[in-house]
């Protein structure tokens, strides 16, 4: 047997990696400290799931791991997670504040796309690269500040975000992609 089941939440055989939630209907939920990877579209499209809580085992969060869990308001991300990968939190419409750690070294593509109650975001230093799109269409999002660690912001990175009143971008940035901050009114 390579997996194993416990309260109907699937993991590998070691119980090292969270492989998929099923029909997950608890709102919050506590990621076991044995894990440390959350798989590709683990938790996707979990829309009762409104807080989890991720220990400090977790190194890894696969692509759209939370994809579309649109009822999800609180996440902390821990420092020992080092990527988060692309469209994790995709449409998370209810997350409201979200911080990244300086583990992380890149935002992933699309990684916050259309999480449009996001109003905070902290990026802290370590973090060297925003991706295309990470934070396009995140509506409510009202001000950014980018540490000297990020060189580059791909394009459309914060396309879309209309509620932006305050960018401070600190020096070390020496890329900024096409239309990085396109129809931000």
């Amino acid at each position: 047997r390579n997996y194993c089941s416990e309260d109907g939440v699937l993991y590998d055989k070691g119980k090292t990696t969270l492989v998929y939630v099923g029909n997950l209907t608890k709102e919050s939920f506590t990621i076991p400290s044995s894990v440390t990877r959350i798989a590709v579209c683990a938790f996707k499209g979990c829309k009762t799931l409104t807080s989890i809580t991720i220990p400090a085992s977790v190194n890894n969060i696969g692509r759209s791991a939370f994809n579309s869990c649109t009822g999800l308001t609180s996440v902390t991300i821990p420092n020992s997670v080092k990527t988060i990968g692309t469209s994790a939190f995709y449409n998370c419409a209810g997350l409201t504040r979200v911080t990244i750690p300086g583990s992380v070294t890149r935002i992933e593509q699309d990684t916050f796309k259309g999480c449009s109650g996001l109003t905070s975001v902290t990026i802290s230093a370590g973090v060297t690269s925003i991706e295309s799109g990470a934070f396009r269409d995140c509506t409510s999002l009202t001000s950014v500040t980018i540490p000297g660690s990020v060189t580059s912001i791909e394009g459309y990175a914060f396309a879309y975000c209309s509620a932006l009143t305050s960018l401070i971008i600190h020096d070390g940035t020496t890329s900024i992609g096409i239309s990085a901050f396109m129809n931000c009114t």
